[in-house]
């Protein structure tokens, strides 16, 4: 199996490359890289599910490259995050920055995010083409994750730019390079905070840095970036494909342009439907298992592929149907069991003010392009438009 991602057929519709593999076996070895080297792919939603909550299925990303000679540069702040750490460090971390999304938190945050997105519609030309992408779904979650960490205006372009190119699929050299300029930046940045504190989430993690929380100077420059990066990356592709979904659905896209009430509703349907995040970060056997009836030798790579999971018959009836009565709520498209995403009610708050208001001002909002012709962003991990055409009325 070549590498998927260089497919524009692939790109643009996945659904039917893992609905076949699923269905001649859920969870399969595939090739990965030129070295010859396999991974287990899993496409079934029953055997993702029990994959994410393994405990044999390490996600320390350091221990499973160890001594392999790879030519990779990535900075340790950006190799060794709390996503690719195990319990009882993971455990540690998460406590850490847990308290910043919960639903009271994020609750604070809504006039703010109602603010920017108004602000951002704004700009908004009536009745010419624009790019939903790059004039709400790619600004909106930086400002906001920028916000709440305290980054200042400023510098949100350069922080946004390298965000982008630490996902440059088959780049290595922009992605390492880029997670230096990241870490680089996040170190100074903390400088700067303790001669100036503020009130952001960023310094409350330095005080407990600093207040001897058993967090050291790299595990906080490593969790800035990660709630930096992680904090707007999936958001975005979360706004641009719910968009392109209601915009292919015009039935739906109609219903919920007479009840924007329901917008809260369906966000987990639009989830399951076209998952932002395709393949759940990096985990490896630390012990043979079976999974799906399938044997896994130690010490190799398991790909979860939470899009393929969401479209599993099995546990979702007529799965390539978008069907906003649906529940869906036991999607995977946030991940599932200790690592599932700490930000998700930020994500879902941010989907729902941002859909309301623009089928509340837009209501004619119509797609500009034919659907087969998106530019889909070329990467494995996060499934995203680079582009979505739309024209306002």
């Amino acid at each position: 199996m070549t590498d998927p991602t260089q497919d524009p057929r692939f790109l643009q519709d996945p659904y039917p490359t893992y609905a076949s593999m699923r269905s001649r076996c859920p969870v399969q070895p595939v090739p990965t890289g030129s070295g010859g080297h396999i991974s287990y792919l899993v496409t079934g939603y029953a055997e993702a599910r029990e994959a994410l909550g393994d405990a044999r299925l390490s996600k320390d990303t350091a221990a499973f490259f160890a001594g392999k000679g790879s030519r990779r540069r990535l900075h340790p702040a950006v190799a060794h995050t709390m996503l690719a750490s195990d319990p009882p460090q993971h455990t540690r971390l998460r406590k850490l920055v847990t308290k910043a999304f919960t639903t009271g938190a994020v609750a604070e945050l809504r006039p703010f995010i109602a603010q920017v997105t108004d602000e951002l519609l704004d700009q908004w030309p009536a009745g010419e083409q624009f790019d939903f992408v790059s004039g709400l779904a790619v600004p909106l979650p930086v400002i906001v994750i920028c916000e709440l960490l305290g980054v200042p205006e400023g510098d949100r372009p350069d922080v946004q730019r390298w965000s982008g190119e630490l996902f440059a699929a088959g780049k290595p050299d922009v992605i390492d390079a880029a997670s230096h300029s990241m870490a680089d930046y996040m170190t100074n940045l903390i400088a700067a905070k303790r001669l100036d504190p503020g009130g952001s989430l960023l310094d409350r993690l330095i005080s407990a840095r600093d207040g001897d929380d058993h967090l050291s100077e790299e595990e906080l420059v490593s969790l800035a970036v990660l709630l930096l990066v992680a904090g707007h990356e999936t958001t975005t592709n979360f706004l641009g494909n719910a968009a392109l979904a209601l915009l292919q659905h015009p039935a739906e896209l109609d219903r919920l342009r007479k009840n924007p009430d329901d917008v809260p509703a369906v966000l987990d349907e639009l989830l399951r439907f076209d998952s932002p995040v395709s393949t759940a970060t990096f985990r490896f056997t630390t012990e043979a298992i079976t999974l799906g009836g399938t044997d896994i030798p130690a010490g190799v790579p398991v790909l979860v592929a939470l899009g393929a999971a969401n479209r599993d018959p099995e546990r979702f009836p007529s799965p390539d149907l978008l069907d906003l009565d649906r529940d869906a709520a036991a999607h995977l498209s946030f991940g599932h069991g200790i690592h599932r995403c700490v930000g998700a009610p930020l994500a879902k708050a941010e989907a729902e003010i941002a859909l309301r208001a623009v089928l509340t001002r837009f209501p004619g909002i119509r797609l500009a392009a034919p659907p087969d012709q998106l530019d889909w962003r070329r990467t494995r991990l996060v499934r995203g438009l680079a582009s979505l055409p739309v024209r306002t009325y």
